[in-house]
């Protein structure tokens, strides 16, 4: 059986970015269909040219398509991605799930699995916070949350963090190490398989109530 998984990002300078593809991945290698999306930048150009990293990922990711409330629409299960904010997630993210409210409305968000991940410059820079934050929004829709826990050796190579994939990419502005990335293609992995299961239950309750009609 096969599902469908958004992944959805922000991000500034590249380290969201990889994680997202590498989540992506996981997802696909358990048999999903993906699609990876980065949400709308809101930043001004004179912001962005003030940082060169920041232009360098911006120009290098424009072929990613960018996020619509569609994309939320079509899939069976979320895995979202931001770098930290103050402990919460980026505006640029946040705007975009703003936009979800007629989904919502309608419970078209309810009964499916969601995950996240984030990025920050230092260990305790708030990754924890950020996708605690993020959980608050998955609430509301009703949605089920899928962490990776301690689930997998690895969760623990990567740092430990059971709420999601938290990479620190530290004073070198360097990219999510082979751990994190390990860990995002495990969370991508956890969720569509959790996706897989929880649509393969719905479909023979269904089939059972039909037959009991």
């Amino acid at each position: 059986m096969s599902v469908k998984v958004a992944v959805i990002y922000y991000s500034s300078t590249g380290a969201v970015h990889a994680l997202a593809e590498a989540v992506a991945e996981g997802a696909a290698t358990a048999g999903a269909e993906v699609r990876l999306r980065r949400v709308a930048e809101l930043a001004a150009d004179s912001a962005i040219d003030e940082n060169p990293r920041w232009r360098r990922h911006m120009d290098a990711a424009a072929a990613v398509p960018e996020a619509a409330v569609e994309d939320l629409a079509w899939a069976d299960a979320y895995a979202f991605g931001t770098p930290t904010r103050f402990g919460a997630p980026a505006a640029q993210l946040k705007q975009f799930l703003d936009q979800s409210v007629g989904l919502w409305r309608d419970g078209v968000l309810a009964d499916k699995p969601v995950t996240a991940f984030t990025a920050a410059f230092n260990r305790h820079g708030g990754g924890e916070a950020t996708i605690i934050s993020l959980a608050n929004v998955f609430y509301h829709w009703g949605a089920l949350i899928v962490p990776p826990g301690y689930t997998d050796p690895a969760v623990y190579a990567a740092g430990g963090n059971p709420y999601g994939t938290s990479a620190v990419t530290g004073p070198s502005g360097d990219g999510p190490d082979d751990a994190s990335l390990d860990a995002a293609r495990y969370q991508g992995r956890r969720l569509a398989r959790t996706a897989i299961r929880l649509l393969a239950g719905a479909r023979a309750a269904d089939e059972e109530a039909r037959a009991l009609t």
